[in-house]
């Protein structure tokens, strides 16, 4: 019994001293973390910027800064386009007909005028020549009824004939010279007809793709040839918000043409240049938006009739005004602000005042100035007066700024 009681003794001895142990391990590691033998923040290369604040080290945010400047600001507003031809027209025949003869090519620019078809008008050609003789032969006895008439008049003079007899003859050529007119006119359809069976481009454009082909009868006014579309000049028609009515009227008022940019649809490419043609009268309350219309020369054919594309109208330029990039506002309890990092890399809560803006940038008119950094990326963790990490756009760190005091030395 005397050895399981010595026993005993030594293993609960033993346990103690090993709690001790630990007990004193853990707060050595304790007072390391602390504050035991404290030094000043430093930054590892290549590592994050580390800062003490309450005892502990503290990881410097990293961000992403634009640095402001003086420039140019073009007021513009986006908006959804589509592309449409300036003038379309489908190509029918104004009368009826087989098609003999195709002689234009899918995809062609033609003129005004320019011969597209030719219909069978061997009809229309004898219907002409029909016409124009019944026109001669109704001259002709016009010419003898005139002659007739003067006769008359000279043998009433001597009281040779009736009077009776002479008014008759004026009716007579009267008459005649109405019929005359009446001929006239169906040699000039006829001829008309004649015309019509050449069908021609009605404007300037380009042509679709063929709807008939040779051999096929045509319906006056029902067979579609071919479309025209006008594709110089182009228009461009989009829609804007109600909201932007009064500034869209101010900028109209001045008198000067609105430049208007078709870019594409991954807005990475400009298509066409162009200037605001006509505003709709009325706003459609369906949708609460205005339509306009732009106008484009498009001389390098870079715009397509049914195309969509990003359309950016310029109201107005300002020259030598501040912007600031729209991700760096920010908005809380006392209204729009923005984060600035000074020299020594800390996070500064900045209030400011804000004019016309536009999808990207907004004119600044109190609370920075020219020079100073903004942080447009990495805002959420910021702290007025905490520490950044400033990340270039190679991906590398910007170098905290050196403390100049001189380390002291051992000894002194």
């Amino acid at each position: 019994m005397s050895k399981f009681f010595v026993s005993s003794s030594v293993f609960r001895k033993l346990w103690f001293w090993l709690l001790l142990v630990v007990l004193a391990a853990g707060g050595y590691w304790g007072w390391q973390q602390l504050g035991g033998e404290s030094k000043p923040a430093s930054r590892s290369a290549g590592g994050p910027a580390m800062g003490m604040r309450g005892g502990f080290m503290l990881e410097a945010v990293p961000v992403s800064v634009q640095r402001l400047e003086q420039g140019r600001f073009a007021r513009s507003l986006k908006a959804l386009g589509t592309v449409t031809a300036w003038n379309s027209t489908e190509v029918t025949s104004q009368v009826s007909g087989i098609l003999r003869e195709v002689l234009f090519n899918e995809g062609q620019d033609v003129k005004k005028g320019t011969v597209l078809a030719q219909l069978d008008d061997r009809s229309y050609q004898a219907a002409l020549l029909q016409a124009e003789g019944a026109l001669q032969e109704t001259r002709a006895q016009l010419q003898q009824a005139e002659q007739d008439l003067r006769r008359y008049q000279g043998l009433l003079r001597n009281e040779s004939i009736a009077r009776q007899t002479l008014e008759q003859q004026q009716a007579l050529v009267t008459q005649l010279r109405g019929t005359l007119k009446v001929r006239e006119a169906q040699r000039d359809a006829a001829r008309l007809n004649v015309e019509y069976s050449r069908i021609t481009a009605p404007i300037d454009g380009r042509l679709g793709l063929r709807a008939v082909d040779v051999g096929n009868n045509v319906a006056a006014g029902n067979t579609v040839l071919a479309t025209i579309t006008q594709q110089q000049p182009i228009a461009v028609s989009f829609t804007l918000g109600e909201q932007y009515v009064p500034e869209l009227l101010q900028a109209v008022a001045r008198g000067e043409p609105l430049p208007v940019e078709a870019w594409s649809r991954d807005e990475q490419q400009l298509l066409a240049t162009g200037v605001l043609d006509s505003i709709d009268n009325q706003v459609d309350v369906s949708t609460g938006t205005l339509r306009l219309k732009a106008r484009f020369t498009n001389e390098d054919n870079a715009l397509f009739p049914q195309q969509f594309v990003n359309v950016r109208l310029q109201l107005a330029v300002y020259d030598n005004v501040l912007k600031v990039p729209n991700d760096a506002l920010q908005f809380g309890n006392q209204g729009r602000f923005v984060w600035v990092v000074d020299d020594e890399l800390k996070a500064r809560m900045r209030p400011v005042q804000l004019g016309q803006g536009d999808a990207e940038f907004t004119l600044v008119t109190q609370g920075l100035a020219a020079g100073e950094r903004v942080v447009i990326e990495g805002v959420d963790r910021l702290k007025d007066g905490g520490k950044v990490e400033v990340i270039r756009a190679d991906g590398s760190s910007e170098p905290a700024v050196q403390d100049s005091k001189p380390a002291d030395r051992p000894g002194q």
